[in-house]
């Protein structure tokens, strides 16, 4: 296999996880130590993160490659050494695990994300660590549908425990007198 071949077999496997993410982020991983980098692996394993170190051009070929607007990372973006994080169940766990182990060594380094198809610059970590995920946006949603329909079925029962209450008193009457 040349080169070339090589090359496009790693752009091919790329553009594959970026398609199939829902979120995906450009950490750089500059000096980070060998014990650093086992223990942020580790939490990303834990949380079904992948993770993976490529050639910027490489990393840049799969998104062209990829098409399409919402795929754009700008140029600026792809310099020294870049790994790609991809996220498919909850877009933004890699965000807060990039923030909680970047809070105690500022390393990695955040260079862009992409969550749900919108770009985020390296310096907006925070704001994307702090976004809900899917399924707690659905469960809120879902909560909030259900709430008109609890507060009917609450109305209800406490309409069918009163009239209850009172039928009973009234059999209570009769019984006394």
């Amino acid at each position: 296999m040349t080169a070339h071949q090589k090359k496009q077999v790693v752009i091919d496997a790329l553009a594959e996880k970026i398609t199939k993410a829902n979120g995906i982020y450009l950490v750089g991983f500059e000096k980070m130590t060998v014990e650093e980098t086992i223990n942020f692996r580790r939490k990303l394993k834990e949380k079904g993160i992948e993770f993976l170190v490529a050639k910027n051009t490489l990393i840049r070929r799969a998104f062209e490659q990829v098409g399409g607007d919402q795929f754009q990372i700008p140029k600026a973006d792809y310099f020294g050494q870049s790994g790609l994080l991809f996220g498919y169940d909850d877009a933004v766990a890699p965000a807060r695990i990039i923030k909680e182990v970047s809070e105690k060594t500022e390393r990695p380094r955040l260079k862009a994300a992409l969550v749900e198809n919108q770009y985020f610059a390296g310096s907006q970590l925070k704001e994307v660590a702090s976004l809900p995920s899917r399924a707690d946006l659905v469960a809120g949603i879902l909560g909030s549908i259900n709430a008109p329909i609890s507060g009917i079925v609450g109305a209800i029962n406490a309409t069918i425990r009163d009239l209850a209450n009172v039928i009973e008193e009234v059999a209570k009457s009769k019984n006394a007198a």
